[in-house]
């Protein structure tokens, strides 16, 4: 018999004994001891040995991002009118109206004052802006936001919550780890933890967006692509590095209308250092001896009936421009009050206000229907000067027979000198 045959022979031998005698070991014992069942289940791991940068940083971090809930106020209300024509779709129902929840977003603490960071999609059109930590809901207010840049700003006096420390935006290495936190699809995976990599830095992404007063627009923001997994409701959060510095505010993510197309692991962050100069202002604003909690929006609007003799006003007459127009549902017009009339003689006159003009904000108040308008201009006397922002079309909305025909404008900015003037009816 060869050599080589023969130590074959050897090899499977030793083999075989090998598992017999494994089979005769596992049966060895039966039925096993307590002290054999103890040695197989109580058993340690050692975090000393399975922590790592992430862990870390997460431990340091993963509190300080909580819930923000955006109420918002329904009407049921009988609309007439197509929304061009008579009446400009303006409601003529019952006023009623409920506050309901409408949506959930992220937010992280960012000071030991109680100022967090989200984005302003997050709080967009909310009546009522609210912070969740897991146990307490306490309302907040919106100290500053930049709707373009997609950023806000609240406030929660007295939060009891760990602020996080802000990190270098330009300092971000491609290849970096990305560790994103959140609550995607909303508070039953509160503060979930996705991990990635800085897939690529200065990524110019092209949004098409609706602006502060209801009017769409594109708009190109610089973001940090990453590949850390970013969900519905992880928006506003928090993009840590391993040293558990914010970094980035998680925004998007490669479905749906921030981006064309379906790709998987593709999310965007607004980089910190875009958002600084906005916390900077919300700092320089803060007086910790008189903020209270409040709601996003203006008190309630006066009453139709509200004595307007001896009043200051513009001189205008005015049709509410509502969410229901068909110009501003396409995204046209924005919402507020269209002007129908100036007096001659009036201060919107002398200021260059002109029909067809479309108010949309007041000393820094979004204006949306006539009322609001009418309650801020009351809380001047006659001499004062209120700064009045509008958009004037390149064709008057009320000569143009189709949308079409508006064309393009430009938002101005106006200071009107108040005055009493005559009250004709339906006049502000």
């Amino acid at each position: 018999m060869k050599k080589s045959n023969l130590y074959g022979l050897i090899a499977l031998a030793l083999t075989l004994v090998m598992i017999f005698s494994v089979a005769v070991s596992a049966n060895a014992s039966s039925p096993l001891s307590a002290e054999e069942i103890d040695g197989i289940l109580n058993t340690t791991t050692d975090n000393s040995k399975t922590a790592n940068p992430v862990t870390e940083a997460v431990s340091k971090v993963s509190q300080s991002v909580v819930v923000v809930r955006n109420y918002q106020r329904s009407a049921s209300n009988n609309y007439y009118g197509w929304g061009w024509g008579y009446g400009y779709g303006n409601g003529n129902g019952n006023g009623q109206t409920t506050e309901r929840l409408a949506g959930i977003g992220s937010g992280t603490v960012i000071t030991s004052y109680g100022h967090i960071l989200t984005n302003y999609h997050v709080i967009e059109d909310a009546s009522k802006v609210t912070v969740y930590d897991g146990k307490n809901e306490y309302e907040a207010m919106v100290v500053n936001y930049n709707a373009t840049k997609d950023i806000a700003v609240l406030l929660v006096p007295g939060l009891n919550i760990p602020a996080v420390e802000l990190g270098d935006s330009d300092q971000l290495l491609e290849g970096e780890t990305a560790i994103v936190i959140g609550n995607p699809l909303g508070e039953d995976y509160m503060r979930s933890i996705t991990v990635g990599v800085v897939s690529a830095l200065d990524r110019e992404l092209q949004t098409r967006t609706v602006d502060r007063y209801g009017r769409r627009e594109n708009i190109t923001n610089t973001m940090i692509q990453v590949d850390a997994a970013i969900n519905s409701g992880n928006s506003g959060g928090g993009m840590f590095n391993i040293l558990g510095q914010l970094m980035g505010i998680p925004s998007a993510y490669s479905h749906g209308s921030y981006f064309s197309g379906d790709a998987e692991s593709i999310g965007w962050c607004i980089p910190i250092n875009e958002a600084k100069p906005l916390i900077r202002e919300a700092l320089e604003k803060y007086d910790g001896e008189s903020v209270q909690p409040g709601t996003v929006t203006p008190d309630s609007p006066l009453t139709n009936g509200t004595d307007m003799t001896d009043k200051p006003r513009l001189g205008i007459t005015m049709t509410t421009l509502s969410d229901t127009n068909t110009a501003v549902v396409n995204g046209v017009l924005p919402r507020g009050c269209i002007v129908r009339e100036v007096d001659a003689s009036s201060p919107a006159a002398a200021a260059g206000i002109q029909v067809g003009d479309i108010i949309v904000e007041i000393d820094g108040v979004i204006i949306t229907d006539a009322s609001e308008l009418q309650q801020e201009i009351l809380k001047h006397g006659a001499g004062d000067t209120v700064s009045v922002k509008l958009y004037r079309a390149a064709t008057n909305p009320l000569e143009a027979q189709y949308i079409s025909d508006i064309g393009e404008g430009e938002y101005i900015d106006l200071q009107v000198t108040l005055q009493v003037v005559a009250q004709p009816s339906a006049k502000n």
